[in-house]
């Protein structure tokens, strides 16, 4: 380590964790991990490895520090974040943009100086009296060509609780790579009151592009705070767009076909419109739910999971619907739930399939029926966008090829949102650049509670992947376009709509029709049943559709 950082880590970092962070040997992460020290102040910094002891010692640190509160069945944890902290927050994330750089008026940016001065003036002296956390982690398998390398650092237990849940261990892999480049992610909670931030008028995510970095303050919510999630995604898409690949909030399912044929499916859907349900649907097997990274290998287009865990929507999740969550969720285990409703140490979410208490605790405090906030308006029982943290393995059905290094062969794009009158239930692309650009990058979906801001508007998103976007939009949909250039096979693509209303208003397909979408989507990759041509796409016929109706339901 350079006499420099080793000043600015002297009575910070000693024993152990120094020769954990000389063993790296990593100047880069060296210079990262003293310039935090000396902007954020705290009183001690532990380097993590990727061992069973670090893990537990997290966990404990996460029930100590008051960030979670242990519940009546072992193993699960409840987590509550700030009142006013419950979603994604467009207005304060940003690109940091040097002179120059122009990324398009639909991405939120700000100058790079300006931003800096900013984020870092609300991150100095954040951590004093605290201790620093540094977490290596590796987005997609290890020791594959969808590896990248990460870095962690924050105050907050919580956050590196969750990614040991969500990601695959990284400090094994930092020692493979040497002195290779890595995303970077500062996080604090910033002031606490009660064990939540304090300060959400002082929240910001800002990202800086020119360094792969991004800052993160006064917020503890998920998606605002762990570094790994949508933050890294969109580094990672400009990534991909400087060396040909794609980076995608997509699924990744294997869809279970005749003759014990698996045929992988990437899928897009905005935040609670079917994405989780879908990856996970009974009788198929799950790759991952929410980001996916995809590359041509030998003329055949592979992709892999990002992530190794689920930070998943808890609304509507009940047994009947989903029981390969609803077992994980009930049964002992490593479970994180996130603003729900406690009491006496049982979790409950809306939509369980059971009456909620009518007092409790949740992410306002004490509550009971009648509660109101500082503005007159009435607390519900459990926030809308409350969550539960697992890790993927803790499943009964996650697929033999989740960590496969190669990834999984790609036989089809589906693409899908909230559309109460337009879209059909399923049908399948003319072409490659036909469904690229008329279920992709046409993609409208109604707003939900995951972002805030007014839910049920009809917005534009495209490919699901508007909120991320780290290039501008043209350079987005061209590279989508070039990718079927040099494959060999050409993945199909579809679009499904699970949310097509009456004029009563009632649904017009249940919640488990997507099973038959699905099945007939897997039947169409692989040409064992004819379509009918409509003004939009390929459509199922009647026959096969009755068929599948009663040999899946």
């Amino acid at each position: 380590m350079k006499p420099k950082y080793a000043r600015a880590l002297r009575g910070r970092l000693e024993g152990r964790d120094k020769t954990r962070l000389e063993a790296l040997a990593n100047e880069r992460l060296d210079a990262f991990v003293a310039d935090a020290v000396q902007l954020c102040g705290p009183a001690v910094v532990r380097i993590l490895t990727d061992s069973e002891a670090d893990r537990r010692y997290i966990r404990r640190q996460a029930i100590e520090n008051g960030e979670e509160a242990p519940l009546a069945t072992p193993g699960h944890t409840v987590h509550f974040d700030g009142y006013q902290d419950q979603g994604r927050d467009k207005e304060v994330t940003r690109y940091l943009l040097p002179k120059g750089v122009n990324l398009g008026a639909n991405l939120n940016t700000m100058s790079r100086e300006r931003g800096l001065a900013e984020v870092r003036g609300f991150l100095e002296g954040a951590m004093r009296g605290r201790v620093m956390y540094v977490a290596p982690f590796c987005l997609g398998p290890t020791n594959s060509p969808f590896s990248l390398s990460c870095v962690q650092i924050t105050d907050s237990a919580y956050v590196v609780h969750s990614e040991h849940l969500l990601y695959r261990p990284g400090y094994a892999q930092f020692e493979r790579a040497g002195g290779g480049d890595f995303f970077r992610f500062l996080h604090s909670a910033g002031r606490l009151e009660d064990h939540v931030s304090a300060e959400p008028d002082k929240k910001r995510i800002y990202i800086d592009i020119d360094e792969d970095m991004v800052y993160s303050v006064n917020t503890q919510y998920g998606g605002n705070s762990m570094g790994l999630k949508k933050l890294a995604l969109r580094l990672a898409i400009r990534k991909a767009d400087r060396e040909g690949w794609l980076a995608e909030h997509m699924f990744v399912m294997g869809v279970h076909g005749p003759r014990r044929r698996v045929t992988y499916f990437a899928g897009a859907f905005p935040s609670a419109c079917g994405k989780t349900s879908t990856a996970m649907l009974p009788g198929e097997t799950i790759v991952g739910d929410d980001i996916a990274y995809l590359r041509a290998i030998d003329g055949q287009a592979r992709c892999a999971n990002v992530e190794a865990g689920i930070f998943g929507i808890i609304q509507d999740v009940k047994a009947a619907d989903d029981p390969v969550i609803c077992k994980v969720l009930t049964s002992p285990g490593e479970v994180i739930f996130s603003n729900v409703l406690v009491k006496d140490g049982r979790p409950y979410w809306l939509g369980m399939g059971r009456e909620l208490p009518t007092e409790g605790v949740n992410f306002s405090g004490p509550w009971h029926i009648g509660k109101i906030d500082k503005q007159g308006s009435e607390i519900p029982p459990v926030h809308k966008n409350a969550r539960y943290t697992i890790d993927l393995r803790s499943l009964g059905n996650v697929d033999a090829r989740f960590d496969d290094p190669q990834g999984v062969p790609v036989g089809g794009i589906i693409y899908g949102g909230r559309d109460s009158d337009t879209w059909v239930p399923v049908q399948e692309s003319f072409d490659w650049p036909h469904g690229i650009l008329t279920m992709g990058a046409a993609l409208e979906s109604e707003t939900t509670f995951a972002t805030l801001g007014q839910a049920g508007v009809r917005a534009f998103c495209l490919m699901s992947n508007l909120d991320f976007l780290a290039i501008p939009i043209g350079k987005y949909i061209s590279n989508n376009l070039n990718f079927a250039g040099g494959l060999k096979t050409v993945p199909r693509v579809f679009a499904v709509n699970y949310f097509q209303r009456a004029r009563d208003g009632k649904w017009l397909t249940g919640m488990r029709d997507k099973a038959v979408w699905i099945k007939w989507m897997e039947r169409r990759v692989h040409d064992d049943v004819e379509a009918i041509r409509g003004p939009t796409g390929w459509l199922p016929l009647l026959g096969d559709l009755e068929a599948l109706f009663r040999k899946v339901l």
